[in-house]
């Protein structure tokens, strides 16, 4: 164990850039088992590391070490056995990150997560942060794909910042150096945006495989394989850069806003917490409409499944509240009536992109046969819940038309003190449950892959981890009215799910 860190609450302003290194469970239901805890806390004015601490932990379920020889990170088992277990260094845990920004890579969808399981497994109270800075979410929207997959290890390598470790200290101390260096070219970029910017912030997104007209010099200068007189079109066009692209960078934003706005007036320029709020990254994992646009109009974005027939599904822009509409109808043997919901003469089948998942697969409800129905639930933005709220109502009120006794269970929850933060249930059919199984992708943001997942009736953990609280992803789905055991509702069924995938 090593630790330089001071006792003591007093004084919450520093950031804390933490770490896990974990064993992955070797059986369902079982959780990740921290291997080794490493945080430093940094100034917020100064960018200077003031304390440190990590720590190996000894996991309470010792099977999840049995296999354990030497990782390439050097954590070996006869390490992990001598180390103290989580609850002997909880308090120093709690301590270093409660009250705090936390700050890593990747720790909204893994870090955070497993923090608070691993609390929640000894009985205490998880820390809680001021606010959440993921490096990987960030740097993915402000720096760009320059870097390639946005890894910790690709952007080290690009820097030239060495080999990742894969030890806890080790790699948040990388991650901070990363954190200074991409924040240096956005400073430099704002500085001369007509021609720096020009090569990079222009296309964020853009993975270096797209300089397909470059090659490299010995000193590392790109040299376009066009001809001179190209060259000088090319010249030209570099000091006529559009207004409207420099003003999108976001240090030139920044620096704008500030400029015009009266609030701004008392920053120090060096206090970085107060510049983080105002480059709006508190959320970043949300999309705003220009980029949802951007994607949809890609043409080199491929179909999560290029066979499967999504024209069926209406993008939520495309629907009009005044439009839904609910029906009685036979079922497909005839006899008694089911009802059903739609969108002028369509069944209604939505399609929205990009719902965060607020909480990961539960096998809480049960079908008619006993088996668990598997579900997530999303975080609403406003045009799905406008209507899916729209459907509850023309539901409802077609419910009690009928004459139906049953309770109805809201389509759109909120908790209370929450009522600003809706959420919906998507349900996930498997095999087991009779249905048409959902159909569930991945697709890796720093490429165009889409690979299929499958889960199997009795094994959903794979599910389970590519579903986790933070997860994007792009959901058609359909809005089944029920009315089963007394209790009525609309069921969402997803069929067919894209999840976003970070390595």
């Amino acid at each position: 164990m090593a630790s330089t860190l001071g006792g003591g609450n007093e004084g919450r302003s520093e950031i804390a850039f933490f770490d896990l290194e974990t064993a992955v469970p070797t059986e369902p239901g079982k959780p990740f088992a921290i291997l080794e805890f490493g945080a430093i806390l940094v100034c917020p004015r100064k960018l200077v590391e003031l304390h440190s601490y990590s720590t190996l932990v000894r996991p309470t379920d010792l099977s999840l070490i049995s296999t354990l020889s030497k990782r390439r990170s050097g954590i070996t088992r006869e390490g992990v056995l001598s180390a103290p277990t989580f609850v002997e260094v909880a308090d120093q845990v709690y301590n270093i990150l409660h009250g705090r920004i936390w700050a890593g890579h990747n720790i909204k969808r893994f870090d955070c997560v497993r923090i608070r399981d691993a609390f929640a497994e000894i009985g205490h109270s998880p820390p809680e942060p001021k606010a959440v800075i993921d490096s990987l979410s960030l740097l993915s929207q402000k720096f760009g794909k320059r870097a390639g997959d946005m890894k910790m290890a690709s952007i080290a390598k690009y820097f030239e910042l060495g080999d990742q470790a894969h030890r806890s200290l080790e790699d948040v101390r990388m991650n901070l150096e990363v954190v200074k260096h991409c924040a240096t070219v956005l400073f430099l970029e704002s500085s001369v945006p007509d021609i720096l910017t020009e090569m990079s912030w222009f296309s964020p997104r853009r993975s270096p495989r797209t300089k397909s007209n470059e090659k490299s010099l010995p000193n590392g200068v790109k040299e376009s394989s066009a001809s001179s007189s190209s060259s000088s079109k090319t010249d030209q066009s570099l000091s006529s850069v559009d207004a409207t692209d420099k003003e999108t960078h976001p240090i030139v934003s920044l620096l704008t806003e500030c400029s015009e706005d009266d609030t701004c007036s008392g920053i120090d320029p060096s206090d970085i917490t107060t510049l983080i709020s105002k480059l709006h990254i508190g959320t970043p994992l949300q999309t705003d409409a220009a980029e949802t646009v951007t994607r949809e109009q890609d043409e080199s974005t491929p179909s999560p499944n290029p066979d499967a027939k999504e024209e069926s599904f209406l993008r939520v822009d495309e629907v009009s509240v005044s439009s839904i509409r609910g029906s009685l109808v036979p079922f497909k043997r005839g006899g008694s009536l089911r009802m059903k919901l739609f969108h002028d003469d369509e069944p209604l089948q939505l399609y929205r992109d990009s719902l965060k998942v607020r909480f990961g697969i539960s096998r809480k409800y049960l079908d008619h046969t006993g088996l668990p129905r598997l579900n997530i639930v999303v975080d609403l933005p406003p045009d799905l819940c406008k209507i899916l709220e729209e459907a509850n109502d023309v539901a409802r009120n077609l419910s009690v038309e009928s004459g139906t006794s049953s309770g109805w269970r809201l389509t759109v929850m909120r908790k209370k003190g929450f009522a600003n933060y809706p959420t919906a249930r998507l349900q996930i059919s498997s095999e087991s449950n009779g249905d048409d199984p959902t159909e569930v992708y991945q697709r890796e943001e720093s490429s165009e892959t889409v690979q299929k997942l499958d889960f199997s009736s009795n094994e959903f953990e794979e599910l389970e981890s590519a579903l986790l609280p933070g997860t994007l992803v792009d959901a058609y789905f359909s809005l089944e009215p029920y009315d089963y055991q007394k209790m009525a509702g609309i069921r969402l069924a997803a069929r067919k799910l894209v999840i976003h995938m970070i390595k």
